[in-house]
Order: C-alpha cells, then sequence, then structure tokens
C-alpha cells in the first residue's frame, strides 16, 4: 500500500474515501483559511484507492514544536501509523492526536490495544453521541419520540412558530448574534466569529454530489428569531454542529420544532442519518451543564452511540510527558478560574 498527495482534482475521489465532515476535502480549505497546515494523503493498492486522510499541523507557541490533529477518521491501521510518524517527523510534531470515527465495540477496543498508542491527555470530542437513523415514516419517526417531545413539536406548531432555510448573509448576522447570546447566557466556548464566518461561506448552501454542504435554519415567531442553527450536509448523513437560541419566548418550544423540521429536510434530501454533534454518557450528570442539551437531544429517540475515544501516537516521548503535565495543569488552573 502506498500513500500519496492530495491535488484539487482529487476532490470527489478523496470525499468518497472519508467518513466524517471534519475529514472532507472542503473541510481542510477552511482550516487552511484559518491559517491551519493542512496535510492530505490518498491511500492506494494494485492502483485502486483504498482510503485517505486529513491531518492538521498546530505549533506549540514559543516552542520550535508541533501537534497533529486527525479528528474522525477511520480505525489507525499500520500503514496509517507508518504514514503519520513520517509526517509527524517532518513536522517536528510532539504527537499526533487522533479520534477515530470508530464505534466502540470488545473487537475494536483489542484492536486498537495492539497499536503503540496511548489514551489521550485531552481528547478534543466527546466520546458520545446521539445518532437518529431517519428513514422511517414520520408517524413512526414521531412515535418512537418522548412523549414530552412530541409534545413540544406540536406546541410549537399551534403558537405559530415557523421555520425556513435562509442562508443569506442577514441570516448569518442572526445566528451569531444569539450565538454570542447564548454562549454568554450558558457560559460556552466559542470560536470567534471570524473562525464562524469563514467556515460558513467556504462550504456550499445546496447538495452537491459528496461535497460538505452547510445550511442555515431560522425558527421564527413574528417577526422575531427565536433559534439559529447550522447543519452539515456529508454523504448521507445529516449533522448538527452548531446551534444558538433567544431568551425571548422559551415557552414556544422553537428548538423543538426546529430539530423536527431538521430531521425532515434530512430525510426529503435522502439522508438515511442524522448525528447530533455530542452528548454526555450513559448515566450523566445532572449538574454537568451540558446536561440540557443531552436530555434535549435524547428526547427524538436516537441512539446514544459510544465511540472508541481519543488516542496520542507520541513522536517525542520525554517533551509529550512535560508537555501532558503542564497541559493538565493550565486545565486545572483554568477551571478554578
Amino acid at each position: 500500500m502506498i500513500s500519496g498527495p492530495v491535488s484539487p482534482s482529487d476532490r470527489t475521489l478523496f470525499n468518497a474515501n472519508v467518513c466524517h465532515p471534519l475529514q472532507s476535502y472542503e473541510w481542510g480549505e477552511f482550516r487552511e483559511e484559518t491559517g491551519v497546515k493542512v496535510i492530505r494523503r490518498l491511500f492506494s493498492e494494485n492502483g485502486k484507492t483504498t482510503g485517505a486522510f486529513t491531518l492538521t499541523i498546530h505549533p506549540i507557541p514559543r516552542t520550535p514544536w508541533t501537534i497533529g490533529y486527525l479528528p474522525k477518521g477511520t480505525f489507525p491501521t499500520g500503514e496509517l501509523l507508518s504514514d503519520l510518524r513520517e509526517i509527524g517527523k517532518a513536522e517536528n510534531c510532539l504527537f499526533i492526536q487522533l479520534e477515530p470515527e470508530v464505534v466502540k465495540s470488545h473487537q475494536t477496543e483489542e484492536d486498537i490495544k495492539q497499536l503503540p498508542l496511548r489514551p489521550s491527555v485531552r481528547p478534543l470530542f466527546t466520546k458520545y453521541s446521539f445518532v437518529l437513523d431517519i428513514t422511517p415514516p414520520e408517524e413512526e419517526l414521531l412515535k418512537n419520540m418522548h412523549q414530552k417531545t412530541r409534545y413540544n413539536i406540536r406546541l410549537a406548531e399551534r403558537k405559530g412558530v415557523t421555520i425556513i432555510e435562509d442562508n443569506s448573509d442577514t441570516a448569518f448576522e442572526t445566528y451569531w448574534r444569539l450565538t454570542e447570546e447564548t454562549t454568554k447566557r450558558q457560559h460556552f466556548y466559542a470560536h470567534t466569529k471570524s473562525y464562524h464566518q469563514k467556515q460558513w461561506t467556504a462550504f456550499p448552501h445546496t447538495k452537491t454530489d459528496n461535497s460538505l454542504s452547510s445550511h442555515l435554519f431560522l425558527a421564527k415567531f413574528a417577526d422575531k428569531v427565536l433559534a439559529a442553527w447550522i447543519l452539515f450536509m456529508f454523504q448521507d448523513v445529516l449533522y448538527y454542529p452548531y446551534g444558538a437560541s433567544s431568551r425571548e419566548h422559551r415557552e414556544l418550544m422553537a428548538s423543538n420544532l426546529l430539530m423536527w423540521e431538521a430531521i425532515r429536510f434530512g430525510k426529503r434530501n435522502g439522508l438515511s442519518m442524522l448525528d447530533m454533534w455530542g452528548a454526555l454518557g450513559p448515566q450523566p450528570d445532572t449538574s454537568d451543564p451540558w446536561y440540557g442539551f443531552h436530555r434535549f437531544k435524547e428526547g427524538y429517540g436516537a441512539t446514544l452511540t459510544e465511540y472508541i475515544g481519543s488516542y496520542d501516537l507520541v513522536l517525542k516521548p520525554l517533551l509529550y510527558k512535560g508537555f501532558a503535565f503542564a497541559n493538565s495543569l493550565r486545565w486545572l488552573l483554568l477551571r478554578s478560574s
């Protein structure tokens, strides 16, 4: 098996061999716009493409070293790790962090134990997500929801909440205003406006072949926008990565109707799954700041899916230990501040 670089003419072939928006060709273009170094590779054997990956390189401030990051890739085979070692050496990486889009099972756990990887000191993605099969008829999907979720959807409809797709610049500004309001209210971290704006302009807003596309939906009541979500479409999956809401008219349950209309949007576009982009574990702590989002997603009858987690391919062991200690101390201080 051999690997080689990827050119813009390989976009369609590349996207056909990755399994998540964060591995797509378009996501790499966006990350390049933010100033991040992006490295793509295609694997082939006997003239046939067998896999691909997108790796980003992140400098460690005030040092000559970097960190590699490969999110939501395939299972890390020996060939992949060999390729990453070569790239990591050339890029002066302390380590390369991998967070595979691989569901946890007894077999995948045993397989990954055989590889020269160690659990990450600081995972970036949660191990869990709610994933919903949206292929059944609408009546069956509604039946499988929690009773309170169905009630909230109907309440929003009765009270006059409407859902529209609006990919205009004005709608994006509304989305960002609500994002700022939501993060301040919930005390959550959010990327900068520049980050979101570059992402918004990088992806098409109509579904085209197997490219990553993004779609902005607004929940409206009279002349007010109560919620704004950005959804991704990639291959046959709809993703819900970003959402924001207003303090006003929370009793109208606009977000419940917005999720239902997102599901219907996915069905109209021939998609098979909705990935809700993160969840807590099977026994969530009710005091966790993310518990409300977890419970909201759970109400739609989705499957709580566990992935194999986050692992580091360590390239400079002594420096890695020092970095891991300093990074853990940094997060401890941030939590206590």
